[in-house]
């Protein structure tokens, strides 16, 4: 029989019993609601617009821009994510708030061209009014006596404080909005780890929290796609074109099996496993930081793609081949976090993976568009192909007892 902490070099865990957690009597557990999938659309656009600053800032600088405004979109929706775990969607204010701060999240979208500009204050203010609003439904939609509510006011001051330094970085402008902004972000994320015992405080509902994370990975991959339309758009579809996408597909095809034939669902048996405190760590650490870097890799591949089927046959400079081969490996090392985070092994095969990528970049650099994608897709499709051999049998087992509730 396969326990639980049995995982195989997939980077994939067995469950000790049972299917998908339905119901969890610590917890009372919920599903994903119709509402929440309506404000995950607005990252939609936060997404494609953040691959669009990067395809308009190839240099040092404005990876880095990106990244930080990808990063604080992250957190924004991070916050959203515990905040629906714990409120009634069926509320009425609530619902009006979580359409006000899905229209301040789309104005801090349409505002990021613009992010280190003549749009950084704006885009500054609208992401503080939609922590703002975060915060202040989290303690309306929660009970005095819940610990859901003493732990959101204890983080709170961190939370707005990091929005404050957001709105004094825009009125400084120039090389030091970079920093400031840095320091926002890395204050917003370090909140919940200098306040660990309120963090724990905070009950999950494992499903939910794990389906919700699932999703927002569902709508990242999905800007893979958006890309290889983008970067086909106005060009003939010749041979070189029609295989490029081909491959681009089975490249995010690729990176989809990795998280959801097995993964995603042995990981949300875990959070469903352990004790209240733990799961809440276990949500922050695993689903809210280490999701992250994943997210961030697949934008990063979105880059690269585009950057490689609109010249497939010319040679790409280092970011956007650094963007190709090293998006995916940070997905891949993201996944290898995120199976340590949970059982404190590590998956040999993703890391193998994940640095045979970042190994290729020269070859990436010395051969066509077309040839370099080719490289990236023969790499994780070798490795969806060697775990889905290697470990038939668990994966079999895994999704057969899933399947059946047993």
């Amino acid at each position: 029989m396969v326990t639980f902490e049995a995982m195989s070099d997939s980077g994939t865990v067995a469950p000790a019993g049972g299917g998908r957690p339905g119901t969890d009597e610590q917890t009372g557990e919920r599903r994903v609601g119709v509402l929440e999938l309506f404000f995950d659309l607005v990252f939609v656009l936060a997404i494609t617009q953040v691959t669009a600053y990067l395809a308009s800032h190839l240099n040092w600088l404005g990876v880095a821009e990106g990244l930080i405004i990808l990063g604080l979109m992250w957190w924004a929706w991070v916050g959203y994510s515990w905040l629906t775990n714990s409120v009634d969607s069926d509320d009425v204010l609530t619902r009006l708030t979580i359409f006000t701060a899905m229209a301040g999240l789309v104005v801090v979208a349409l505002a990021m061209p613009g992010a280190f500009g003549d749009e950084a204050l704006l885009m500054a203010c609208a992401y503080g009014l939609v922590r703002a609003m975060q915060v202040g439904l989290y303690a309306y939609g929660t009970d005095h006596d819940d610990p859901n509510h003493g732990a959101i006011l204890k983080l709170a001051p961190g939370f707005m404080f990091s929005s404050l330094l957001l709105i004094v970085g825009a009125l400084v402008g120039g090389d030091a909005q970079l920093w400031i902004w840095l320091a926002a972000l890395l204050i917003d994320v370090a909140t919940p780890f200098i306040f660990d015992t309120d963090t724990s405080e905070f009950r999950v509902h494992a499903g939910h929290f794990a389906e919700r994370h699932g999703l927002i990975v569902i709508i990242a991959l999905g800007e893979s796609i958006v890309a290889l339309g983008a970067a086909a758009s106005g060009q003939p579809l010749d041979f070189a074109l029609v295989a490029g996408v081909v491959m681009g597909v089975g490249i995010a095809a690729s990176l989809w099996w990795t998280y959801f034939d097995v993964t995603a669902v042995a990981a949300e048996h875990r959070l469903a496993s352990v004790d209240p405190a733990a799961r809440a760590r276990l949500a922050r650490d695993a689903y809210s930081v280490i999701h992250l870097p994943m997210i961030a890799g697949v934008v990063l591949l979105a880059l690269g793609l585009k950057k490689s089927l609109g010249h497939a046959d010319h040679h790409l400079e280092l970011i956007p081949a650094l963007a190709l081969v090293g998006g995916p490996a940070l997905y891949l090392l993201g996944l290898v976090a995120f199976r340590y985070r949970n059982i404190g092994t590590i998956g040999w095969p993703r890391l193998s993976a994940a640095v045979l990528l970042l190994v290729l970049l020269p070859v990436a650099l010395a051969v066509p568009a077309l040839a370099a994608v080719g490289l990236v897709f023969a790499v994780v499709g070798f490795l969806v192909a060697y775990e889905a051999i290697s470990f038939a049998e668990v994966r079999r087992e895994v999704r057969d007892r899933t399947a059946s509730g047993g």
